[in-house]
């Protein structure tokens, strides 16, 4: 797929790391256990009323919810930050496949987890609306 701004034009290719994906919740006050910033994935979001772990699913977390079998897509960067509509226009094309997302962002970069057992229907749709897997 080719975005346009700033007179950017980049045909967008996407990545698929290896290996599942869990989602954890914990409770705002708690620690974030030593094993999960040893592995090689990780994502940490904190808020007054939470505190969110994404990390490879063989990581184990006491955790109040979890959310497992996912599977990531990183988008390859780095995108500049002027790069308007990247995300929006992914998370469109899947849910016109009526496939769930949860997405993630560095300052490189956007990730974007689906279903495991979703994958192969990802990967198509976005391969069919001009995206390099």
């Amino acid at each position: 797929m080719t975005l346009q701004s700033e007179q950017v034009d980049k045909v967008l290719v996407i990545q698929l790391l290896p290996g599942e994906f869990s989602v954890h919740r914990l409770a705002p006050g708690q620690n974030v256990p030593e094993v999960v910033l040893n592995s090689a994935y990780y994502w940490i979001g904190k808020t007054d009323e939470e505190l969110s772990i994404v990390c490879e699913s063989g990581i184990h977390v006491e955790s109040q919810q979890l959310s497992e079998g996912w599977s990531c897509l990183k988008i390859v960067g780095p995108l500049h930050h002027s790069l308007v509509g990247v995300l929006a226009g992914i998370s469109a094309i899947l849910r016109d496949a009526e496939i769930s997302i949860f997405a993630l962002s560095t300052f490189d970069t956007d990730y974007i987890l689906v279903g495991s057992d979703k994958l192969a229907e990802a990967k198509a749709a976005l391969t069919i609306a001009g995206y390099d897997i």
